[in-house]
């Protein structure tokens, strides 16, 4: 799993795959390019893969309050890609729990 980081399993993601019913999100490295990604996913989840679309999110800014004040901090930024598979093609990300 050099290239794929992780599966994304957000709120929107599922919602998301379960509308399209082939789109699935993973993080993956930064200096990775589409083909890089495709053939990753290929050769990992052993499925076809069709479009694939990249979106680097921002970094953000983050703070929670505790006892001792505000702390204060941000969330780094990653590289996003959306994968489309073949017709009746799917994933299964939870048969491994």
């Amino acid at each position: 799993m050099g290239i794929i980081v992780k599966p994304l399993v957000t709120e929107k993601q599922t919602k998301t795959t379960e509308k399209f019913g082939n789109r699935y999100g993973f993080v993956v490295l930064r200096q990775a390019d589409k083909t890089e990604i495709k053939k990753a996913i290929e050769e990992l989840y052993d499925v076809k893969v069709v479009k694939i679309n990249t979106l680097i999110m921002p970094a953000k800014r983050k703070s929670r309050y505790t006892k001792a004040g505000v702390i204060e901090g941000r969330v780094p930024s990653y590289k996003k890609a959306i994968v489309t598979l073949a017709e009746g093609q799917s994933i299964d990300f939870y048969s491994n729990i």
